[in-house]
């Protein structure tokens, strides 16, 4: 089992930058692929990015693409979500994620979760 916590949300001017941190505890942190997702005001919850358990492969919603990075310090047991040129339609509550299994879009394949940091762009 592992225990996730998100920092870094807050509010941000369009255009501006934020780095979320989403820092693991328990089980070995390198075992898991991890992966953000975020959830604005009556949407679903919706992929963001993804990150291999080594880290060395990443995959992007089209959304992001260009703009996020998704990274991982296995040694430090965080995995972070750089992002850059933010926009208006980018304010949502961010969640990282873990999953022992898959490296997957899909939200339900994911198995631990942390309490989400509210991310904020105003135009």
């Amino acid at each position: 089992q592992v225990q996730l916590v998100e920092s870094g949300g807050g509010l941000v001017q369009a255009g501006g930058s934020l780095r979320l941190s989403c820092a693991a505890s328990g089980r070995a942190f390198s075992t898991y692929f991890m992966g953000w997702f975020r959830q604005a005001p009556g949407k679903e919850r919706e992929f963001v990015a993804t990150s291999m358990k080594s880290g060395a492969n990443t995959y992007y919603a089209d959304s992001v693409k260009g703009r996020f990075t998704i990274s991982r310090d296995n040694a430090k047991n965080t995995v972070y979500l750089q992002m850059d040129s933010l926009k208006p339609e980018d304010t949502a509550v961010y969640y990282c994620a873990a999953s022992p299994r898959l490296y997957s879009v899909v939200p339900d394949e994911y198995d631990y979760w942390g309490q989400g940091t509210q991310v904020t762009v105003s135009s």
